[in-house]
């Protein structure tokens, strides 16, 4: 019998009661640590871009890249705060002065970089 081009490649089949399947395995990848900035591109790429994720998930780069989005998200978002606060004039005089309006201001700009790299790198 003619080998199958999965065999000729080095593919192997195993008997399974009358059918013979492919003996087939993600490559082994690398386990970095994932934050929420890829929790939520994770989450995003299921429900949104099955496609991709998907593609990612079976060719082994899912976990790179969601650490990748992660650390960029996690990157911007602190870049972003600390810009806006200084431009702002959210300072740490402030937080000494009146703590109640540096937190209220504080959770302003927080929240509005969320929006920011959500947008921008989280759901693309």
């Amino acid at each position: 019998m003619e080998k199958t081009i999965f065999e000729q490649m080095g593919g192997t089949y195993t008997l399974q009661s009358d059918y013979y399947l492919p003996n087939l395995s993600l490559s082994a990848e690398e386990n970095k640590p994932i934050g929420i900035w890829g929790q939520r591109h994770l989450r995003y790429l299921k429900q949104h871009r099955k496609v991709l994720y998907t593609n990612l998930l079976t060719s082994g780069k899912l976990n790179s890249h969601l650490a990748d989005i992660d650390e960029q998200a996690e990157d911007l978002f602190f870049r972003l705060v600390k810009q806006i606060a200084e431009r702002e004039g959210v300072t740490e005089q402030l937080k000494a002065e009146n703590q109640i309006e540096w937190v209220g201001r504080m959770n302003n700009i927080r929240n509005r970089v969320t929006e920011i790299v959500n947008q921008t790198i989280i759901f693309r």
